[in-house]
């Protein structure tokens, strides 16, 4: 029997220290997406079919360049599989370097399981090529049944599987100014760091020009390195934004501890939801307990809380108690959402 699993995490959110490298970033040093087309040969027969033209006049065309004529009508190999290669090329990357990369069939391949990548140029939006990507394909895990069977048969990994071929040019040595980046706009955060840093360097180095871009202004005896080494080590004041993450193919739920539920009532299948002030906790034989202010009644499959005590964790962990499937916590939770008794953003992934 296919069995669900539902992973709650608690993630408490209060005001604490953190570095700013964690929450912003330099404007301008980022990563490069590289992508580029290539072969994967030595299946089992788990290869594309004749069906998959492209792969076949591939392969007529790869075999050509060693002297080998054939028409792609006479291959019928299933040994061979065209697959998209991508791979991140982080800043200040250097020749030599080495990349992970992603391969993920686009024929109708059945599995990519011990096949082996041929050289494949990884290029970037402006045509260049950047690494060229070559290795065995590891197709990861097995998935929760415990049979064996791969989770994503048709898509894989090489770890260290590109080297990188061409530098991408960013010269920051002799920058006077620089931007640094929140990851998520604040208005606080903001002010924050520019209090933070200017308090830091005995001078105004920083100004935020708005809830996501802070500017900076090297001084004038220290270098861009060392400056920014201390910027981006600096501690600041930092709350993060209350934020639930659903994970519906998996059945994962990640909340904040403290994330209440306004009054609200919710039915779903045969389970009822009644959130609402009370004096006092409601029982009966039928009522499960859990904590001091939670109740399950078993009868009615319903669940009744006191306002004050209702959060997403005390509520997700009443529903596992009732028996109720994640996919329905999962609905659940997104209908009190949209009911607005949840003020928390909601991130479906």
């Amino acid at each position: 029997m296919k069995k669900t699993v539902l992973i709650l995490m608690l993630v408490a959110s209060f005001l604490y220290a953190e570095k700013i490298k964690n929450i912003a970033s330099v404007v301008g040093v980022r990563n490069n997406q590289v992508i580029g087309y290539g072969l994967v040969v030595g299946l089992n027969g788990t290869g594309d079919g004749t069906t998959s033209a492209f792969t076949v006049r591939s392969l007529s065309n790869l075999l050509q360049t060693v002297n080998v004529k054939i028409d792609p009508k006479d291959i019928k190999s299933k040994n061979i599989a065209a697959v998209i290669v991508t791979a991140k090329l982080p800043p200040f990357a250097r020749q030599g370097d080495k990349l992970d990369v992603t391969i993920s069939s686009i024929g109708d391949a059945k599995s990519l399981e011990g096949g082996t990548l041929l050289i494949t140029p990884l290029k970037g939006v402006d045509g260049k090529i950047y690494a060229l990507a070559q290795g065995s394909v590891s197709i990861g895990g097995k998935n929760g049944r415990g049979r064996g069977e791969l989770n994503h048969p048709t898509a894989g990994t090489i770890l260290d599987g590109a080297l990188v071929e061409r530098n991408v040019a960013y010269d920051i040595y002799d920058k006077r100014y620089l931007k640094l980046s929140l990851k998520r706009s604040s208005f606080q955060t903001a002010m924050q760091i520019e209090k933070s840093l200017n308090s830091e360097f005995d001078d105004k180095v920083a100004v935020a020009i708005d809830p996501k871009t802070i500017n900076l202004k090297r001084p004038d005896d220290m270098s861009v390195i060392s400056f920014m080494a201390k910027i981006l080590e600096t501690d600041i004041a930092y709350k993060p934004d209350e934020k639930i993450v659903i994970d519906e193919r998996t059945g994962t739920i990640v909340a904040g501890v403290g994330i209440k539920i306004d009054p609200v009532v919710i039915t779903h299948k045969d389970i009822t939801i009644k959130i609402e002030p009370v004096d006092k906790l409601i029982s009966n034989k039928n009522s499960i307990a859990i904590g001091k202010k939670v109740a399950i009644d078993t009868k009615n499959l319903s669940v009744n809380m006191q306002k004050k005590s209702v959060t997403v964790s005390n509520l997700t962990r009443a529903l596992q108690k009732l028996g109720a499937k994640p996919k329905d916590i999962i609905s659940i939770i997104e209908s009190i959402k949209k009911a607005g008794a949840i003020r928390a953003d909601v991130e479906i992934i």
